[in-house]
């Protein structure tokens, strides 16, 4: 069972699960994080799912083309169900395969690469819900992931992560040794509370230099309602980091 769903104020509409992984703030947050202020003639979503952060992305970025691929072949089905219901047949397209693999023939590809990866190693939570396997358990290690990511983006060309903050650590470690000019964007609940997520970008290829950790976007607020911030990224609007 399928549901159909919008974001950005019912301007993006969504296809997926009725049950088990659903698009959520994280999405929204990647999707958010990409510059509009740049015409791009490729971009490339690793992992997309059912196009929680591609279509959403394709909605606010100026791009020719922009592929997304996922291993699941019924997410990949609902993806381009969501594509030909925006409208935007003509300059996206979703591919299925898994990351490391499909890669191998689209190095040096595109202006921009992006990620919503699987948080979790298997072994390291308890078993999922029902059709959250896929999206919740690593099939390739986050070192993997990122390199695959790094190896499809063109020189100098940004590629950004949205991950749990609990791995930090492990970003940094396989950004470091691919990209510079990387900044780490920490995402909170709450005021005053630890962060959970994190954005990540750096630019292929550049020199290591001193990561530039900003201060954290904030959610919601104290009593629960949803910030400014988290408002604007609803309506659609980017995050300036």
């Amino acid at each position: 069972m399928v549901t159909e769903d919008t974001v950005y104020q019912g301007r993006v509409h969504l296809v997926q699960p009725e049950t088990g992984f659903r698009t959520g703030t994280d999405s929204l947050l990647l999707a958010a994080a990409l510059s509009d202020k740049v015409s791009y003639k490729a971009m490339l979503d690793v992992g997309c799912g059912c196009g929680g952060a591609l279509l959403p992305a394709v909605y606010r970025v100026d791009c020719a083309l922009t592929v997304g691929v996922d291993i699941v072949d019924h997410m990949v089905d609902l993806a381009r169900a969501g594509i030909a219901r925006n409208g935007f047949s003509e300059r996206v397209r979703v591919e299925q395969g898994e990351a490391s693999a499909w890669v191998k023939g689209h190095e040096n590809a595109f202006d921009l690469v992006f990620s919503n990866p699987p948080y979790f190693e298997p072994g390291r939570i308890s078993a999922p819900g029902e059709g959250k396997a896929a999206a919740y358990l690593e099939s390739l290690d986050l070192a993997g992931w990122v390199k695959a990511m790094v190896f499809a983006a063109r020189p100098k060309a940004p590629v950004v992560m949205i991950h749990r903050a609990a791995e930090l650590a492990r970003i940094l470690a396989a950004f470091d040794k691919q990209t510079g000019e990387i900044t780490v964007l920490p995402i909170a609940s709450k005021p005053g509370e630890e962060a959970r997520r994190v954005l990540v970008r750096g630019r292929k290829g550049l020199k290591r230099g001193p990561v530039r950790l900003l201060a954290p976007l904030v959610t919601h607020e104290a009593d629960g309602s949803a910030s400014p911030a988290l408002d604007a990224v609803r309506r659609g609007e980017g995050i300036d980091w």
